[in-house]
């Protein structure tokens, strides 16, 4: 049996108090995935009463942040005077463009018996000729978004087009993005069109052309290959991927850009406040770090 993969990226841990951040993505050995520039996934956690996630007001550029949810809820606020609050099968699109700030709180109602935290957060990079775009922010409900459901297999297309449905999310390059869940014995085939692909194992476990896959880790795809993901305990991957880059992207912090002087810009104008405020939380905010836990290698 052949080996399906070209790559195998083991997560970076990260303490954020009460709950655990695994990255796969910018690491050393690949900083993209098709559009996708970061990859994180955040919980399963139960935090204590009257504890949730407060990430306060901080800048982005050139890209899209994508916010997807398996449990609990978060409150986004934006400088566009933007409020949503994002649920379990709904998806968060914020497009950065030439700047954007914005937070990431639990909700009130969510502390009070202490917030649940559990879902992915990724960024997707812009083509270079959209990198300085206006900034904008897109809901999509869960409801919106196309569910295949059928044989133990009920798989939500969140962006780009997957098993003959398309999301009606809004994409800047082409992306696939989907979350997968696999009953006990259950399978599904995967696509071979995108140019990349990836997979990730959220929660359970899941095998891919008979190859077991380790929980939390990034299994970069061989292209053009139809392959079958199945699960025999049940459990729940994320497939993403999209069209390969011709140019690579640097990141540092929340930056990301074809450009290394813009990103140095960008660094300059948040450190002397020339970033737009979030008008409903711009009591405080997050201060450039001397040393960024995301960076691209090199």
């Amino acid at each position: 049996m052949s080996d399906p993969f070209m790559l195998t990226i083991t997560p970076s841990t990260h303490d954020l108090g009460g709950f655990s951040v695994r990255r796969t993505l910018p690491s050393r050995p690949r900083t993209m995935v098709g559009p996708f520039i970061f990859v994180d996934q955040f919980g399963p956690a139960q935090l204590a009463p009257g504890a949730g996630m407060d990430v306060r007001p901080h800048p982005h550029i050139n890209l899209s942040t994508v916010t997807y949810l398996f449990g609990g809820a978060i409150d986004h606020r934006d400088s566009l005077g933007t409020f949503a609050r994002i649920e379990p099968g709904a998806v968060n699109l914020m497009t950065a463009g030439s700047g954007i700030v914005h937070s990431e709180r639990s909700p009130a109602d969510e502390r009070a018996a202490g917030a649940l935290m559990s879902g992915m957060q990724t960024w997707l990079a812009l083509p270079e000729a959209l990198e300085e775009m206006d900034p904008a922010f897109e809901h999509v409900a869960a409801a919106d978004l196309p569910l295949i459901d059928g044989e133990g297999v009920t798989a939500r297309i969140i962006m780009g087009a997957l098993w003959g449905r398309r999301a009606p999310t809004t994409c800047h390059a082409d992306t696939i993005y989907a979350d997968i869940q696999l009953a006990p014995g259950a399978a599904v085939p995967i696509d071979a069109a995108a140019d990349e692909r990836a997979v990730v194992v959220a929660l359970g476990d899941a095998s891919l052309d008979g190859q077991p896959l380790e929980p939390h880790s990034l299994y970069l795809l061989k292209p053009g290959v139809p392959m079958t993901l199945r699960s025999t305990g049940g459990g729940r991957i994320m497939l993403l991927g999209g069209e390969a880059f011709a140019s690579p992207r640097h990141v540092w912090w929340n930056f990301v850009s074809s450009r290394r002087d813009r990103i140095n810009q960008a660094k300059h104008d948040w450190k002397e406040g020339r970033f737009p405020i979030v008008p409903a939380d711009a009591d405080e905010h997050i201060p450039l770090p001397e040393v960024p836990l995301t960076v691209s290698h090199p």
